[in-house]
C-alpha cells in the first residue's frame, strides 16, 4: 500500500468512513498488527494533513516500543484529525501490557489520554481479574479509570457487581451500590445463582492493601436481608493469612452453660503466627486459649494452651473434673535432620483426665492421650524407629465386677488406671534387608529394643487364676532376628520357598513385682530361638470364555524347638492373638517379640480365585494349622494366658477362611471367620461390605467375638456398625451411623445429620448420641451445626448434654 495511496479526507482531516478505507480496513480485520495503535498514539498534534499521510504509515513499523508491543484486531478503524480521535470499530480486540480489552467500539482520545469503551466490554487483567460493563473509561495505561453497570471477577472465584465503579492508582477500587458474591467453577452450570451475598452502599478493593471494606453492608440470603452491618471488613480473597477477627462459633451445654469462642489471629511474620481466642462460659467462667505456630528452615513447630478457673466445678462431681482449675498444654514438632533422617516430638499435658471430653467444643491442636519423642529414618530398603511413649488414661476410676478383682496386694481392676500404664523409654524398631543375594536367598536383619516402667501391677481374676496384664517394675528387652529365604520354580510351576530363621532376646529386670506368679527373679535372662521351613504352593490357572480362576494349594511346614521361659518373663506386647486367614501362614503368629512361637508346626489352606474379564471377581481362602511336636506355645500359658481361646491351644487348630467379593461396579463385600475344630461353631466372625448405588454410598460392618473366660471376658459379643450417606439432589445429602449391641440388644452410638455444599456456601446440622462413655452419664448427646461462606469464612454451633 503506497503512501500516495491514501484518500483525499484524511489530507483534508476528516474521519475515514467504512467505504472510503477498504484496503486499510482489510489490512486490519482478522490481524494482529504489532505497534499499529502505538503508532497513530504518537502522531504529533498540529501535524499538517499533507504530512500525516506519510508520517502515519511511516509510525506504524518505526514508532513502537518493542519491549512493550500493543496488538489491535478489529472491523474498522477510523482517525479524526479534527477531534485528534482514534476509534475502532467492530469486534474490537486490543491486547498492552498483559491487559486484554474486548468491546464492540474504543475510542482513544489523545488530548486527555483516555480510552473510551462502548458496548459489552470486557477488560481481563494480566492477574486473571475479568471485569465486564456497559462502558468503560480508562486511562492510557489502562491502570484507571471509571465503568458502569461493571461486574469484576477475580481468579478466586468471587464476585463483584455494582451500578458505578472507580479505580484509582491502579490498585483501589471503589464500588457503588455494589454486591460481593461468589460464582461457581466452570464444572458448574456457569448462571447458577449464589445462595448468600453481601450487599452495600460502597465496596472498596484495595489490593495493595489486600482488604474488602463495606459500609452499610448487609447479608442477603435468598434476596432477603439477614444481618445489617454499619462496617465490615476482610481480606481479599487471595489473601491466605492476615491478622484479625476470626468467625466467632457458638457452644451450648449442661455443664458449661451457654458461651461463644471469639478468635483473634496474629500474622506476625511469614514464618510464624499466633491465634488466641476467649470463650466465656455462663455456669463455668473464662477459657482462654492461645496456638503458636513456627516455620523454620528445617521443620516447623507449635505450642497450644487452654484452661480456666471453673466457676461451678460442682458440676463435675464424682470425676476427676471436679476442681477450680483446668487446662492443658501441648507441643508438637517435626524437623529434618537430612533427606532421610527426622525428629520430632507430640506432647500432652493435662490437668485431669476428662479435660479434653468436657470441653471438646475447644480447639487444643495436636492434645492427645499419648504423649511420644521420635527419631526417624528410612531409605529403599531400610528403617529405624526410635520413640518414647507415655500414655494418660481418660477413663475415670470404675468399680469392676467384684469376680473380675483380683486378691490382694493387687489393685482392683477398675482402680488405679494411670498407675498401671507404662512409661516407654524408649522403643527402637530396626530393619536392614541386604541389597545384594546372601546364599542365593533374601537376607533381613530385624532388631527391637522395648524399655518401660509401670508403677503398679495391672491384675485381672480369670477362671480362678489371677492373671497379669502388666507387671510393677522396670524391664528391658532387646530382641534381634535374622531371617533367610529363597524362592525356587519348577518346570511345572510349582513354587518353593525354603526358609529360616533365628532369634535372639535378651531380657533386663532391675526391679519387679516379687509376687507375680512364676515371673523370674534373674536380674539378666537370655534365650535364642531357630527355625528352618519350607513354603510350598501350586497356582493352577483355568481358563474359560469370559474369564478365569486360579486354585492355589498352599502347605507349609516350620521346625523349630521349644519356647523358653514361658510364664517366667513379662508380656508386653505379644497379648493380642488374632488367629484368621490373615495369620494362617505366619511363621511366628505372636503379635510381638516378648512370645516367641516354638515346636514343629503346619500350615495348610487353599487359595481360590474367580475373575471375570471387566465383570466381578471373587477370592476365598480356607485352611488350619497343625501342632505336629514340641511344646504349644499357644497351649502353655503365660502371666496373661492370652492364647487360650485363640484357636491354637491344640494340636488340630480351628478352620480359618475368608471370602471376598468386588463387583467392580461399587460394591464390595468381604468375610472373615473362624470356626471351632470340633463343633465348626463360630468363634470369631467380621463381614463388612461397602457400595455405591447411585445417590447410597453406605457401609455395614457385623463382628462377633465368642467369650474368653481366660481373659476375663466371660460373654461374648457381638455388634453392627453402619453408616450411610444419601444424596438428595445436587448439594443436599442426607448422613447417619448406627452402632447396636446385639448381646445385649441396646444402642450403643447413634447419629443423623442433613448437609447442603456448593460453591460458596456450605452447611451441616447433625445430632447424635453416645452410651459408650465410662464417665458416670448414661447418655451423651451432642447437637452440632455448621455454617460456612467461603471467603467471609465459618462459624459453627454445638450442644452437649448427658442424661443418667
Amino acid at each position: 500500500m503506497a503512501k500516495a495511496g491514501l484518500p483525499q479526507s484524511v489530507r483534508d482531516g476528516h474521519a475515514l468512513t467504512r467505504g472510503r478505507t477498504v484496503s486499510f480496513a482489510r489490512l486490519m480485520q482478522g490481524t494482529a498488527l504489532v505497534g499499529a495503535l502505538a503508532a497513530l498514539l504518537i502522531v504529533p498534534a498540529g501535524i499538517a494533513p499533507a504530512q500525516a499521510q506519510g508520517d502515519v504509515l511511516d509510525a506504524l513499523g518505526t514508532q513502537v516500543d518493542p519491549a512493550d508491543p500493543l496488538l489491535l484486531e478489529a472491523d474498522e478503524l477510523r482517525y479524526n484529525f479534527d477531534r485528534d480521535t482514534i476509534s475502532a470499530i467492530g469486534n474490537v480486540q486490543i491486547y498492552y501490557g498483559g491487559n486484554t480489552v474486548e468491546a464492540d467500539q474504543i475510542e482513544f482520545d489523545r488530548a486527555e489520554n483516555r480510552l473510551r469503551a462502548q458496548g459489552n466490554v470486557r477488560l481481563t487483567e494480566p492477574d486473571g481479574n475479568v471485569l465486564t460493563a456497559a462502558s468503560m473509561d480508562l486511562s492510557e495505561d489502562l491502570r484507571d479509570g471509571f465503568a458502569s453497570a461493571l461486574q469484576l471477577d477475580t481468579p478466586e472465584r468471587t464476585r463483584f457487581l455494582a451500578a458505578r465503579a472507580q479505580r484509582e492508582g491502579g490498585n483501589r477500587t471503589t464500588f457503588e451500590d455494589g454486591i460481593y458474591t461468589v460464582y461457581t467453577s466452570p464444572r458448574n452450570p456457569p448462571d447458577k445463582p449464589p445462595l448468600w451475598r453481601v450487599r452495600a452502599t460502597t465496596i472498596v478493593h484495595d489490593q495493595q492493601k489486600r482488604t474488602i471494606e463495606f459500609e452499610k453492608a448487609r447479608l442477603e440470603f435468598f434476596g432477603k436481608s439477614l444481618v445489617h452491618l454499619p462496617y465490615l471488613s476482610i481480606p481479599d480473597p487471595s489473601v491466605t493469612r492476615k491478622s484479625g477477627l476470626l468467625a466467632p462459633t457458638m457452644v451450648f451445654g449442661d455443664r458449661v452453660g451457654v458461651g461463644a469462642t471469639v478468635p483473634y489471629y496474629f500474622a506476625l511474620d511469614p514464618t510464624y503466627d499466633l491465634l488466641v481466642s476467649a470463650t466465656p462460659l455462663s455456669k463455668q467462667g473464662l477459657l482462654t486459649q492461645a496456638s503458636w505456630r513456627q516455620r523454620l528452615i528445617d521443620g516447623s513447630y507449635s505450642i497450644h494452651v487452654g484452661g480456666l478457673i471453673q466457676a461451678q466445678p460442682g458440676e463435675y462431681e464424682g470425676s476427676s473434673g471436679d476442681r477450680r482449675f483446668r487446662g492443658v498444654i501441648a507441643s508438637e514438632g517435626r524437623f529434618d535432620l537430612n533427606s532421610r533422617w527426622q525428629w520430632g516430638w507430640d506432647l500432652t499435658y493435662r490437668s485431669d483426665r476428662a479435660f479434653l471430653r468436657d470441653y471438646s467444643f475447644a480447639d487444643f491442636g495436636n492434645a492427645t492421650d499419648i504423649s511420644q519423642i521420635y527419631l526417624t529414618g528410612q531409605s529403599d530398603r531400610n528403617r529405624f524407629d526410635l520413640r518414647s511413649y507415655a500414655f494418660r488414661v481418660s477413663q475415670e476410676d470404675y468399680a469392676a465386677t467384684p469376680t473380675l478383682n483380683p486378691p490382694a496386694p493387687y489393685l482392683p481392676v477398675g482402680t488405679g488406671l494411670q498407675d498401671k500404664q507404662p512409661f516407654v523409654h524408649p522403643v527402637l524398631d530396626w530393619n536392614y534387608i541386604f541389597d545384594n543375594p546372601v546364599a542365593g536367598g533374601e537376607l533381613a536383619f530385624t532388631g527391637n529394643m522395648t524399655s518401660l516402667t509401670r508403677d503398679r501391677t495391672d491384675a485381672i481374676q480369670a477362671g480362678g487364676t489371677t492373671r497379669f496384664r502388666g507387671v510393677e517394675g522396670t524391664f528391658t528387652r532387646t530382641s534381634l532376628r535374622a531371617d533367610w529365604r529363597t524362592k525356587l520354580i519348577d518346570p511345572l510351576g510349582q513354587v518353593f520357598t525354603p526358609f529360616a530363621y533365628v532369634k535372639g532376646d535378651l531380657y533386663f529386670t532391675s526391679s519387679r513385682d516379687d509376687t507375680v506368679g512364676n515371673l523370674t527373679d534373674e536380674a539378666v535372662v537370655g534365650r535364642i530361638m531357630p527355625a528352618v521351613g519350607l513354603d510350598y504352593r501350586y497356582p493352577i490357572l483355568a481358563t474359560f470364555e469370559g474369564g478365569n480362576q486360579v486354585f492355589e494349594p498352599v502347605a507349609q511346614i516350620i521346625v523349630r524347638p521349644n519356647e523358653g521361659r514361658i510364664g517366667e518373663l513379662p508380656n508386653e506386647d505379644a497379648q493380642s492373638i488374632v488367629f484368621d486367614s490373615t495369620t494362617l501362614f505366619e511363621y511366628d503368629k505372636f503379635s510381638g517379640f516378648d512370645r516367641s512361637e516354638g515346636g514343629t508346626r503346619a500350615n495348610i489352606g487353599l487359595r481360590y480365585n474367580l475373575q471375570f474379564n471387566n465383570s466381578f471377581s471373587v477370592s476365598a481362602l480356607f485352611g488350619r494349622s497343625f501342632h505336629l511336636g514340641g511344646t504349644n506355645s499357644y497351649q502353655t500359658p503365660d502371666i496373661l494366658n492370652a492364647t487360650s481361646a485363640s484357636g491354637l491351644a491344640s494340636d488340630y487348630s480351628d478352620y480359618v477362611g475368608s471370602l471376598y467379593f468386588d463387583s467392580r461396579r461399587g460394591l464390595r463385600i468381604g468375610a472373615q471367620a473362624r470356626f471351632d475344630k470340633d463343633t465348626f461353631d463360630v468363634r470369631r466372625g467380621q463381614v463388612e461390605a461397602t457400595g455405591i448405588y447411585g445417590p447410597v454410598t453406605g457401609n455395614l460392618a457385623y463382628a462377633y467375638l465368642s467369650a474368653q473366660p481366660s481373659i476375663g471376658i466371660d460373654d461374648p459379643r457381638e455388634e453392627v456398625i453402619g453408616s450411610a450417606s444419601l444424596r438428595l439432589q445436587e448439594n443436599w445429602r442426607l448422613f447417619g451411623s448406627v452402632r447396636f449391641d446385639l448381646q445385649r440388644k441396646n444402642m450403643v452410638r447413634d447419629s443423623i445429620g442433613i448437609g447442603y455444599d456448593d460453591e460458596g456456601f456450605s452447611f451441616s446440622v447433625a445430632y447424635s448420641e453416645d452410651r459408650s462413655r465410662n464417665n458416670g452419664q448414661t447418655t451423651d448427646r451432642l447437637f452440632f451445626l455448621r455454617l460456612g461462606l467461603r471467603t467471609l469464612g465459618d462459624t459453627q454451633f454445638s450442644t452437649n448434654g448427658s442424661t443418667d
